[in-house]
């Protein structure tokens, strides 16, 4: 199957999926999903719950108030559990739901090809950075 059909049948089927579904839905599941503090804390959470401190400093970059704001969706939506223990000082857990365990399979395969392919991404950003480098040159 050639590049061009094989990219036609992904759009007609992403597009399909989209009007079949409520599309406004659709894109917040899709924009939550693809979020990349969402998919990195997923990742971290398959193997077994982790407390707030242990997310954060397992995290490299995200704040306090992104972590809090991340893990709240991601409970809304069902795909986080929080417990809260109580103890004193209480402790509070998070760890994925089964229904978010349906989710780690694919954010693992997305995390694994943008780890298998970055070599090859920055390398494709440098040559589209000195073309179009080039390119202004002309331009002007």
């Amino acid at each position: 199957m050639s590049h061009e059909v094989e990219a036609d049948r992904v759009m007609r089927s992403m597009g399909k999926l989209c009007l079949e579904h409520d599309p406004d839905v659709f894109r917040s599941v899709l924009d939550r999903i693809g979020d990349k503090w969402s998919l990195i804390l997923i990742g971290l959470l398959d193997t077994g719950s982790m407390r707030f401190t242990e997310l954060l400093h397992t995290t490299p970059g995200i704040s306090r108030r992104m972590l809090t704001l991340t893990l709240r969706n991601l409970e809304r939506d069902g795909i986080v559990k929080r417990t809260i223990y109580p103890e004193i000082p209480p402790r509070v857990e998070y760890e994925v739901t089964p229904f978010g365990h349906t989710l780690t399979a694919p954010v693992i395969g997305l995390a694994q090809w943008a780890a298998d392919n970055q070599n090859t991404i920055v390398a494709n950003r440098r040559a589209f950075d000195a073309a179009a480098g080039h390119l202004d040159d002309e331009l002007e």
